[in-house]
């Protein structure tokens, strides 16, 4: 039986699952140069550019679990306004870091305040995109639920960098040391594979 996916359609899921290679590779720098290098330059990079190649993912993402209706898209929305907002927030961090202001900055990112967008928001997206794959069945089951947990730990970053705010408090460096260096990287680095996985099966 063919595919019925068109050859557009699978140019742009092989284009897609080497986003996620990318942002894997990009989720893992920007965590270890955000938390342990202290790194600004380098972490407003990796989070901008991170950020606009999860928004590319999380369409292909979509595209396997639409058949989840109104849970699909709501993730779809939800997921690329968090990495829009992930992309924006890393702008405003590089331009301050390449061109420091005369007065300094205090209180929170006035685009992003406590990663509500980066972490709060895109967070909700996956866990919304994961739970509608396993209701689909538009991702193997396990890589959905790694999803779900990869979602989970987005949404607890946020709240432990809006409750606790200390970014040395156990309470908030674990969560993102886990959901930067473990979770986010192997999520994107598995859903890559598994989207070029099934775009070359498909085109044979």
């Amino acid at each position: 039986m063919s595919d019925p996916r068109s050859a557009r359609d699978l140019r742009f899921e092989r284009t897609a699952a080497f986003a996620a290679f990318a942002a894997a590779v990009l989720s893992l720098v920007y965590a270890i140069a955000f938390v342990i290098l202290k790194n600004d330059l380098l972490a407003s990079l990796a989070l901008m550019a991170g950020s606009l190649l999860s928004a590319v993912v999380l369409f292909a993402v979509y595209e396997r679990v639409r058949a989840a209706g109104s849970v699909a898209r709501t993730g779809l929305a939800l997921g690329v306004a968090g990495t829009l907002g992930g992309a924006v927030h890393g702008a405003y961090d590089l331009a301050n870091v390449l061109h420091p202001p005369d007065a300094a900055l205090s209180g929170p990112n006035p685009v992003d305040p406590r990663g509500f967008l980066t972490f709060g928001v895109a967070g909700l997206g996956v866990l919304l995109l994961a739970w509608a794959a396993l209701s689909s069945a538009g991702l193997p089951r396990p890589l959905a639920w790694f999803g779900v947990l990869l979602g989970v730990v987005l949404v607890v970053i946020y709240l432990g960098r809006l409750i606790v705010l200390d970014p040395a408090n156990p309470l908030v460096l674990g969560p993102a040391a886990l959901g930067g260096i473990v979770v986010g990287p192997v999520w994107y680095a598995w859903l890559g594979y598994s989207l070029l996985s099934d775009a070359r099966r498909a085109a044979t």
